[in-house]
Order: C-alpha cells, then sequence, then structure tokens
C-alpha cells in the first residue's frame, strides 16, 4: 500500500527565492549571521583581554582605542560584547535543546495515546509551565549555588511545557489525516507514525517555535544574570553587564547602552527570522515579497 504524504509543491529554489523577497527574514537572517559570527570570532579574537583590569583607563568614552569605551575596572566593553555574545548564544541554545528533545516527545505521545494518558501529561505540563524560569533559576541556584549550567537548566525546563502544547495541538491536527489513516490500515504502530508522519508535518511549526523561545531564552539568560545567577564574574554576560551600568549611568551611559543594544538587537532579529520563515513555509501563504 502506498501511503501519501504531503509533500509542498514548492521545490527548495522557489523556497529560497521567496526567502529573499522576504523582508523580515532577510532581516532577520542577517543580524542573527553577524551575532553569531561576532559569538564566533571571541573564541579566536577579542580586541582586549576581558579578564584584565585595567583601573587606568576606568570608564573612558569610546574612542579609537575603545571603540564601545570601558567599563569601571578598564575593561573593553566591545570585548564584553562579544564574549557576552557567545555565553547568551550558548546559554539560549542548549535551554531550546533541552526543551525541545523533551517537550516534542511529550506533546507528540499525549496526542498519539489520547484520553487519560494525555489528560495526565497536559495538567503536568501545567505545572511546570506555572513556575516562569526565574523562579526556577532561584530555586535552583538555591540547592546548587549561581552559575550558567543552573541558568540552562532553569530555562531548558520551562522551554519544555512550551514545546510539549505546541507539538500536541500540532499532532493532533494531523492525526485525522487521510494518510495517517492510511498507514494505520497499513499496519503501522502510533510510535512509527508519530516519527515517520507527523514530526515530519509539524517540523515547520517547531521551527517558528524554536526561535521564538531562543529570542526569549536570551532574554531569560539577560534577566537572571542581572540578577546574579547567571554566569558568574569574571566571564562577561549582557545582563550582568547592565546590573554594573545601573549605578553609573550619569557617568558612563555607555556601559548599559552597548550590552542592552546588543540584548534588543539579537531579539529584534530572532523574531523577525521567526516571522520570515513562518510567512515563507506557510503553505497558505500567498505573499509575493
Amino acid at each position: 500500500m502506498t501511503l501519501h504524504i504531503d509533500i509542498p509543491e514548492e521545490t527548495f529554489g522557489s523556497i529560497l527565492a521567496k526567502a529573499f523577497r522576504n523582508t523580515a527574514f532577510v532581516a532577520g537572517f542577517v543580524i542573527t549571521l553577524l551575532i553569531l559570527a561576532m559569538a564566533i570570532v571571541s573564541y579566536a579574537w577579542t580586541p582586549y583581554d576581558v579578564t584584565k583590569l585595567v583601573i587606568a583607563d576606568k570608564t573612558q568614552a569610546p574612542s579609537l582605542a575603545h571603540w564601545f569605551g570601558t567599563d569601571h575596572f578598564g575593561r573593553d566593553i566591545l570585548s564584553m560584547v562579544m564574549v557576552g555574545a557567545r555565553n547568551s548564544i550558548a546559554v539560549a541554545l542548549v535551554a531550546v535543546g533541552i526543551g525541545m528533545g523533551i517537550g516534542v516527545p511529550l506533546g507528540a505521545f499525549a496526542a498519539a495515546r489520547g484520553g487519560l494518558v494525555d489528560e495526565a501529561l497536559m495538567r503536568l505540563n501545567d505545572l511546570v509551565f506555572a513556575f516562569p524560569a526565574l523562579l526556577s533559576a532561584i530555586m535552583i541556584t538555591a540547592i546548587f549555588g549561581p552559575g550558567a549550567v543552573n541558568a540552562i537548566i532553569a530555562i531548558g525546563i520551562f522551554n519544555i511545557p512550551v514545546f510539549a502544547r505546541v507539538a500536541r495541538a500540532g499532532a493532533l491536527a494531523i492525526w485525522p489525516r487521510e494518510f495517517i489513516l492510511a498507514a494505520r490500515a497499513a499496519g503501522k504502530s502510533s510510535t512509527q507514525i508519530s516519527i515517520e508522519h507527523v514530526l515530519p508535518n509539524i517540523a515547520t511549526l517547531l521551527l517558528v517555535q524554536g526561535t521564538i523561545q531562543f529570542a526569549l531564552g536570551i532574554l531569560a539568560e539577560a534577566g537572571l544574570s542581572y540578577l546574579g545567577l547567571g554566569a558568574q564574574p569574571p566571564m562577561p554576560s549582557w545582563g550582568r553587564m547592565l546590573f554594573d551600568a545601573q549605578t553609573r549611568m550619569v557617568v558612563a551611559p555607555w556601559m548599559a547602552i552597548f550590552p542592552g543594544m546588543a540584548i534588543v538587537v539579537t531579539v529584534l532579529g530572532l523574531n523577525l527570522l521567526g516571522d520570515g520563515i513562518a510567512d515563507i513555509l506557510d503553505p497558505k501563504s500567498r505573499r509575493q515579497r
């Protein structure tokens, strides 16, 4: 028996052409690519050593020597923003990976089984979702102490119910389809159907949600670092830089402006990228840009 699976009519070339006509996608892609490039470059090179304190150069305004100025310890803010980018991206990426890796199978399993199993998993999902990432981080920190790993765990736990809900909602829309009935008639198990047919058909939905959660992960990491629950000194982080700058806004506003702009631009780029992907891959979309 031949099973039918929905395959988009557009070829890869047509999707690519549509992508480059989509303003949101292009802008988001360029911004995200630049932020990623900055984070990758920081592993090999930064203008200055972010762990070296030069008190004589403290709170210098932006100049040719220090494009973003220096902080209260004389550290180069551009270098700190570069290193902070890789920390924020790493934390958000791993946290989203945890949420997707656990939440998607749970949501797909709940949709496949239905009934009491579905109800129990969703109520457990609601219970976990009731604890925001910040509260989870505080509880985890109280037990294990502050640090980037604990921030990853907290944000990852918060992402699990989000992806579980999205996966379940998408899967429930797929299960009544004709090709799923054909797969059942062919003797395939619920697990096989979920892996071979359901998950590929909700991949776009999960991809878009992933970009959104990635942006929220950046914000969550910055918030946790601001409260001292994220990456610990001397490792720079955008949130920690904002915390250090809050009492020096008058004498050195650049200490807050540049890490703040880094957060804003990164989140904006990821949101634009997610909107662009949703628009490009949505089969109901007929907009040409």
